[in-house]
């Protein structure tokens, strides 16, 4: 890596992409030197590669190449890459994304060796530490200099943790800049034709420890799952955390049920466009159902997202209620009209962008 990077970003999973992609792009139009490194976290090539394609973001300038391993194993293998490198590059500030290991191993490194840190999405807190991505948010939080928040609750949960103010940037959310500028590439009848889908269906997200990694939780999940697709058909894009405790617990069964690997970004987001519902149990999809219009139920006992209820289509349900919240959702329809969050407005990138122009001086 050449050693005149101004700004080091680090992204390492799929949902990192979305966010980076507008303020790398309005860096470069600020003039800004930027270098990309991809931890590899996310390794395959449907879970992250196809991202940098359709989204345009550029190739990285270093994949760690970090892959699978437990959050121990995975975060130490990214802290040791990411030390030489930045002992080599010195960049002037280091830009994290979410609340993702990557993000953590970056933040980490970047202190040790006196670089600043900027956060994307800083202050999101669901208020469970049982979820690791709690503790990243957390901890990345504690040791970031910039911290950009999506949302107003954002900042005050940074406020109430001791974190100065003068830090802290009220700008929107990226992702959204992400969606909003693609929305003419989002093909709803494509990607039903190419599913050979109904006209009403639910397409399902489900990935997180609480709901895939213990096998009773499993098995709940899939009866609940079971009993959606006996009123409509589901598609489910599988993350490949929790396939086999799935799998093992009779998913693949119903004949209503039809699992698909997951899909680029384009794709994936045209499916959701066309749902009836979406059932999840991952952020982001939360934020893209809000912009959408499109009836989201999570499923989770909380979200570090509220604003996604507040002002969108969100709602959180247990894995009992989902059949009875999927009938009413579908039985009412979408909204004609719905609220969507301030500062939402596909001009974040461009706000961090200016900011960061303006830190560096």
């Amino acid at each position: 890596m050449p050693v005149d990077a101004a700004v080091l970003h680090v992204a390492g999973a799929r949902p990192n992409f979305p966010k980076a992609a507008p303020v790398i792009r309005a860096l470069d139009r600020h003039g800004v030197r930027q270098r990309l490194v991809h931890t590899g976290q996310h390794y395959d090539e449907r879970m992250s590669e196809v991202f940098f394609r359709q989204l345009g973001l550029p190739e990285p300038d270093v994949n760690l190449g970090v892959g699978s391993g437990s959050h121990a194993s995975q975060t130490a293998g990214m802290m040791t890459g990411l030390e030489e490198l930045m002992v080599a590059a010195r960049p002037a500030l280091t830009v994290v994304y979410g609340d993702v290991n990557s993000a953590l191993a970056a933040a980490l490194v970047s202190v040790k060796l006196g670089i600043p840190v900027a956060h994307v999405e800083a202050g999101l807190r669901s208020f469970d530490r049982s979820m690791p991505e709690e503790i990243n948010r957390i901890v990345v939080d504690q040791l970031a200099d910039l911290l950009f928040a999506t949302s107003s609750d954002a900042v005050s949960h940074l406020g109430n943790e001791g974190i100065s103010a003068e830090k802290v940037r009220l700008v929107g959310n990226p992702m959204i800049d992400t969606l909003l500028a693609n929305l003419d590439r989002f093909d709803v009848d494509g990607i039903r034709a190419a599913l050979s889908l109904p006209d009403r269906y639910v397409v399902a997200t489900l990935h997180r420890p609480g709901n895939v990694d213990d096998p009773a939780d499993a098995v709940d999940l899939v009866k609940a799952m079971h009993a959606v697709a006996d009123l409509l058909p589901i598609v489910l894009p599988l993350h490949p955390r929790g396939r086999r405790h799935l799998e093992n617990a009779g998913l693949l069964s119903h004949r209503a049920l039809r699992v698909v690997e997951p899909l680029g970004y384009i794709e994936f987001v045209s499916l959701v466009r066309g749902a009836a519902v979406v059932v999840t149990d991952s952020g982001g999809v939360q934020e893209e159902t809000t912009m959408l219009g499109v009836p989201c139920l999570t499923l989770r006992p909380n979200t570090e997202r509220p604003i996604t209820i507040t002002h969108g289509t969100n709602r959180l349900v247990t894995r009992s209620a989902l059949a009875e919240a999927v009938a009413l959702a579908v039985a009412a329809g979408r909204p004609a009209e719905w609220r969507t969050p301030p500062l939402w407005d596909g001009a974040a990138g461009e706000r961090i962008a200016a900011i960061i122009k303006d830190v560096l001086g």
